[in-house]
């Protein structure tokens, strides 16, 4: 398969993917308060996708303060409504996005052993689903692939 690998294990916090984030909220008049910011940034150092309650003391270590789920719930809403985070739905994670300048359809391959996931870009998956959409009048809401498998990685460490 051909595209644009992203892969989440434990990156640096990609620093112009920080940067990126920063600028487009400004050009949107969104605001990226120090909380989002860090939630940006723990996702990009995670070695796999992070549920809200695994993020939860992630932060509070972080900020030196308690938080409520609420506050992570609402901080993650906001950086998957702009682009900068995806929900992987079948493990109710989270993980930063490569492309949050624009719109695309997502694909995930997730690890079963590792949990890690790497989100897949690619221009022929999205035609065909625009056009099978297209054929069926149906217009596409939210659309999110998963593939679930293993990762060469975790093969390799069992075999």
């Amino acid at each position: 398969m051909t595209g644009d690998h992203t892969h989440f294990h434990g990156a640096e916090p990609a620093p112009a993917a920080l940067r990126e984030a920063m600028i487009l909220c400004s050009e949107r008049g969104a605001q990226m308060t120090p909380i989002r910011r860090l939630a940006l940034e723990t996702l990009w150092r995670a070695e796999t996708p992070l549920g809200a309650y695994d993020l939860l003391p992630r932060l509070e270590a972080a900020l030196g303060r308690k938080l409520t789920p609420s506050t992570v719930y609402r901080t993650l809403e906001f950086l998957v409504s702009q682009g900068f985070v995806s929900r992987i739905e079948s493990r109710n994670a989270f993980c930063p996005c490569a492309h949050p300048e624009k719109a695309h359809a997502c694909v995930f391959f997730v690890c079963d052993r590792c949990g890690g996931s790497v989100e897949v870009e690619n221009p022929a998956i999205e035609a065909l689903v625009s056009h099978e959409a297209e054929a069926l009048d149906f217009t596409i809401s939210h659309s999110v692939i998963e593939l679930r498998g293993t990762c060469a990685r975790c093969r390799a460490a069992h075999a």
